[in-house]
């Protein structure tokens, strides 16, 4: 998980490092349950990056 969120705190460096540790870790426990281990780092990536996307347009509308 360090790497995802190595990845996506770079690509949304505008945001906040929180924000994104924390949409990361959200991301990760809605798999939390899964019993095929090893998409889940690709799955939390692609929910996270999707969140965080629409969350920077949000933050950017409300500056």
């Amino acid at each position: 998980m360090e790497q995802v969120f190595d990845r996506l705190a770079a690509t949304y460096s505008d945001l906040p490092r929180d924000h994104v540790a924390r949409t990361v870790a959200n991301a990760h426990d809605r798999f939390h349950d899964s019993t095929i281990r090893e998409f889940i780092p690709l799955l939390v990536e692609r929910r996270a990056r999707a969140e965080l996307s629409s969350s920077g347009s949000l933050l950017v509308w409300s500056s």
